[in-house]
């Protein structure tokens, strides 16, 4: 069974740090060597694996994202976020991560951000290492 990681949004599109989270639950899984798979089960939110030294390039990412997508664009879907659905699908629901020794392998700038597009929400991530 995989682990919940609940994660909370305070915006209708933003990235969030969900590394030490990860983390933690692989930890907790005694995995010591293997993958770790993280999956966002909505179809408006996603995960990636990208810089996170610098927060301007989250903010790069959202931004060439709603260039590429608009969020008012005459979408035929009744509810009103069909950008929301394309982003999701354009950045992927799941990434995949080595564990050696019990901890993420990640390069020096790397961290896993789940990815909101259509917030804010509750949300939930599954992570199985």
């Amino acid at each position: 069974m995989p682990a919940i990681v609940n994660v909370k949004t305070s915006a209708r599109t933003e990235m969030v740090d969900i590394t030490s989270m990860v983390q933690i639950e692989v930890a907790r899984s005694g995995v010591t060597d293997g993958i770790c798979v993280v999956f966002v089960p909505h179809t408006t939110a996603a995960v990636t694996i990208n810089e996170g030294a610098d927060p301007d390039v989250c903010r790069d990412i959202i931004a060439k994202l709603d260039q590429m997508v608009p969020p008012h664009e005459g979408y035929r879907h009744s509810e009103g976020n069909s950008d929301s659905h394309i982003k999701a699908s354009l950045v992927g629901s799941s990434v995949s991560v080595l564990v050696e020794g019990g901890r993420l392998v990640l390069g020096t700038w790397q961290k896993i951000f789940f990815c909101e597009f259509d917030g804010p929400r509750s949300r939930k991530v599954f992570v199985k290492a």
